[in-house]
């Protein structure tokens, strides 16, 4: 079997069965991170962590042109693929409870309540989007760190620099993120 890192740089080249290979084996750090978004959603997911791992994989499979030069940027991309669709579908059930399509579940009623609006998600979403525009390498350390659910020493392995460096990007970050979620 390939090395990670092998399967990573014939991912950034392109090869669609390298991308399998790699997603097969980052299979229980990324059903780890899907695990984490639904218990982070309180409850509020039809999706289990399998369903929402294979949705992602399903986006990463069919995303043309997305290069994964290392571990870290697979797995920011991975977290932000999972991120995207559990706003989707809150949105989705928003949609449905104010007369959307009708979706038929087991759960009990009251997970429904315990939904909450998408607006803030959304908030957050289009903020983190616009940091990456702006700063990709401190985006990805809040994607690392947050969504991934990774140390900051697991970071800094990953990107190949100080724990340090990475403390001071997350702070950079969350101040970024802080402002431009402030009201007004």
């Amino acid at each position: 079997m390939a090395t990670i890192q092998a399967l990573v740089a014939a991912t950034g080249q392109g090869d669609a069965i390298a991308r399998s290979a790699l997603f097969a084996a980052l299979y229980d750090e990324l059903h780890r991170l899907a695990r984490r978004e639904v218990y982070k959603s309180g409850g509020a997911l039809t999706l289990g962590a399998t369903e929402l791992l294979h949705e992602a994989y399903e986006s990463l499979i069919g995303a043309d042109g997305a290069a994964f030069p290392d571990k870290a940027r697979f797995m920011a991309y991975a977290a932000r693929a999972m991120r995207s669709l559990v706003i989707d579908h809150v949105r989705r059930r928003q949609a449905g409870k104010r007369g959307g399509g009708l979706e038929f579940t087991e759960l009990d009623t009251t997970v429904a309540e315990q939904v909450g609006d998408a607006g803030p998600l959304q908030s957050i979403s289009d903020s983190l989007d616009a940091l990456a525009q702006l700063e990709p390498q401190l985006a990805e350390v809040v994607d690392l760190k947050f969504f991934c659910g990774l140390s900051f020493g697991e970071i800094a392995a990953l990107r190949g620099v100080s724990e340090r460096t990475v403390q001071r990007d997350w702070e950079k970050a969350r101040l970024w993120l802080q402002q431009s979620l402030a009201p007004g």
